[in-house]
């Protein structure tokens, strides 16, 4: 869940503090790395998946304070937009019984949110870019109240210079845009994986989230569409990067705050902490009112640079700090138990190659993953990507032959009972052998039909309603 602030403009003694609590703070982060004091408990699991609300003629419906009032769950949170929620899980231990507990909290909260929006004459879906969505929808008026989103956009028109923020997406179609706002990150909505891991897996553990990052996009890719035009599988990653870039030369390393990021983690994954104090310049300099030991000045700005994969200080129920990873790069949706099963899939994997580093891509640069992430983002499941040696496969070929049986390998290490992974495992098996995810339903429906997204969201929010995951989804008429 995003931090709240109490402000929404700033001077310069405001950057002055914080950045000397930021440095504090991230002193105090080295030792802690130093000291080894992380925690070594079990590995845990989590998820944030962000929606869309919607009115009867399926487009954006800016109600989700009323939504939320109503719903009244402290995992049920507003979103950027007016238009999106986001629903967070609480987190489970690997060891127990995680993805039933995922399915069981997720499956109520989405089935309690259905009726409330059915209340308010409004729809609930979860999908990575709506096509309904038009430009007059991403607009301040229906920005949601929280001051800390005010901010943001104060801030990253601040650093820009007042220059408008430029979107060029080429794909099957192109997309030309300027704004003044940041309101076109509100088009890109989500599912962000957390796994929490004991401090002397971190590092493999990151490093193995990057390498798969480029299966994981193509997987759960579900956002072809925008504004009338057909992009990228995943338009969604195009679409957040240029949606709060303050110019990549404003700072020395040439990337953006929203980015693949800048290299493995080569010993630890302070390295991105101090990356984040040394390079990217403050955006929310709101000191907190909370002790150093609790870092709540270096959470509030590194949740101010986006990496694909980021990680994240927190803290047990005893206080002791451990280090988990969000993974951020699965579109929304299509089915809760789609959801699960993405999850399920991302965490195995990992799991697979702590357990077993013969079969990590070890020789697989950062560089070359890279390329393969932005290549599944924009072809799919049907791109060809370099695994071990610079060797290209096509991705479908990886996710078979190499991906699904280390999944297979971490399933085995984390001791899953049958019921804990089998009915998710399958879902994923199947999508991979039937090459339909989410964006693959939808640009066959508009092959029969038409580019009639209202037609093509009706048809959606039927399946999605149906329960039955995406790839037996099939196409009316």
């Amino acid at each position: 869940m995003g931090q709240e602030i109490n402000a929404q403009h700033f001077h310069k003694r405001d950057f002055n503090h914080f950045e000397q609590a930021l440095q504090e703070e991230t002193a105090l982060l080295s030792s802690w790395f130093e000291e080894g004091v992380f925690s070594t408990t079990e590995a845990m699991v989590g998820l944030e998946l962000e929606a869309w609300l919607v009115n009867q003629q399926l487009c954006p419906a800016p109600s989700n304070q009323p939504f939320i009032t109503t719903m009244n769950h402290p995992l049920v949170v507003p979103e950027l937009a007016s238009f999106n929620i986001e629903i967070n899980s609480t987190p489970q231990p690997l060891s127990e019984a995680p993805y039933s507990a995922l399915t069981e909290e997720l499956n109520t909260l989405w089935g309690k949110g259905e009726q409330v929006a059915s209340r308010m004459d409004n729809h609930l879906i979860m999908i990575g870019t709506l096509p309904t969505a038009e430009e007059d929808d991403l607009i301040l008026a229906n920005m949601s109240e929280q001051q800390r989103y005010r901010a943001l956009n104060e801030q990253v028109l601040r650093m820009r210079g007042g220059a408008p923020l430029r979107f060029e997406i080429e794909g099957h179609e192109s997309l030309q845009l300027r704004r003044r706002d940041v309101m076109m990150e509100a088009a890109t909505t989500s599912l962000q994986i957390h796994l929490q891991v004991p401090f002397e897996q971190s590092v493999t553990a990151f490093n193995s989230a990057i390498q798969i990052s480029a299966a994981m996009v193509a997987l759960c890719a579900n956002a072809p569409y925008l504004f009338g035009r057909d992009l990228w599988e995943d338009s969604r990653i195009p679409l957040f990067e240029q949606a709060v870039n303050v110019e990549p030369l404003s700072h020395r390393l040439g990337e953006g705050r929203v980015s693949f990021g800048t290299g493995y983690a080569r010993h630890s994954l302070l390295e991105f902490f101090i990356e984040n104090r040394d390079h990217y310049p403050v955006m929310l300099p709101i000191c907190q009112p909370l002790p150093t030991e609790e870092l709540p000045n270096l959470m509030l700005h590194n949740g101010t640079v986006w990496r694909w994969n980021r990680p994240l200080v927190g803290f047990d129920q005893a206080g002791a700090p451990h280090l988990r990873i969000e993974h951020r790069v699965a579109s929304a949706g299509p089915t809760p138990m789609d959801v699960t099963a993405n999850t399920l899939f991302f965490v195995c994997v990992v799991m697979g190659m702590v357990a077993r580093p013969d079969r990590r891509a070890k020789n697989l640069s950062f560089i070359e993953a890279r390329r393969n992430f932005y290549q599944a983002a924009r072809y799919g499941m049907e791109s060809e990507v370099r695994w071990q040696g610079g060797k290209s496969i096509p991705l479908r070929t990886l996710l078979q032959q190499e991906l699904i049986p280390l999944a297979r390998v971490g399933i085995a290490y984390l001791g899953l009972a049958p019921r804990e992974w089998q009915p998710w495992f399958e879902l994923i098996e199947e999508r991979v052998q039937r090459g339909q995810n989410g964006s693959c339903w939808q640009r066959q429906w508009v092959a029969r039909h038409g580019p009639d997204f209202s037609g093509l969201m009706g048809e959606y929010l039927e399946q999605q309603c149906s329960g039955n995951p995406v790839h037996e989804w099939s196409i009316s008429g």
